[in-house]
């Protein structure tokens, strides 16, 4: 059993400022929820979806805790990226890792919940880690959503996380995205709005 913050479910290193759309639909719907509510709800939410996530056993709001499954043996799927492009193997050799990465994200918005803090530091790798089983963390900026344009800024979280974490992996991105367009049955208006909110980084950077 691990407390939120423990090795099962540690936060995510990368630390990537937060977009003004998420925060504005964060206050939406989380104004009455705890951030351990919202936590718990998030990843029974998962769990119903057939998303593997940690099991929660309570939430202890006197010491403000939520205990949860640990996940032995598992390892972060940034150190998984990291590992494998040390060996000096090609960004092709990820793109497994990607599609699973797809289904499961396609999945997770199909049940119109958001994440918050999409990164690679909070996706776990079970083992064996060669058969790709993600386990899906750190649930604490999660919210309910069924508008594209939520789910296009998560994705747009992930894309700055991972291209900034794991340099030349722009293919690796590419295939995920591909299998999220086919296995998302919302896909088309979601990667619109990731298109959209793309455009709106770029012209921020633009004028600084």
């Amino acid at each position: 059993m691990a407390a939120a913050g423990a090795p099962a479910a540690e936060k995510g290193e990368e630390q990537m400022p937060e977009t003004e759309a998420l925060a504005a639909a964060r206050e939406r719907n989380s104004r009455f929820l705890s951030g351990l509510e919202l936590e718990a709800r998030a990843l029974r939410r998962c769990r119903r979806a057939g998303i593997c996530a940690p099991v929660v056993f309570f939430v202890d709001y006197a010491s403000n805790c939520l205990f949860m499954e640990e996940i032995e043996g598992s390892v972060t799927v940034r150190d998984y990226i990291q590992s494998t492009m040390g060996t000096g193997t090609t960004p092709q050799s990820l793109f497994g890792l990607a599609k699973t990465i797809g289904q499961v994200l396609a999945r997770m918005h199909d049940e119109d919940l958001i994440h918050g803090d999409l990164t690679t530091s909070n996706m776990l790798l079970k083992p064996p880690v060669e058969q790709l089983h993600i386990v899906l963390i750190d649930f604490g900026l999660s919210f309910i959503s069924a508008l594209p344009e939520d789910k296009g800024v998560d994705l747009y979280v992930l894309e700055k996380a991972f291209l900034s974490t794991h340099p030349n992996t722009e293919t690796v991105f590419e295939a995920f995205l591909k299998t999220y367009s086919t296995s998302s049955k919302k896909a088309r208006p979601v990667l619109k709005k990731l298109d959209e909110v793309r455009l709106r980084g770029r012209k921020r950077s633009m004028v600084g």
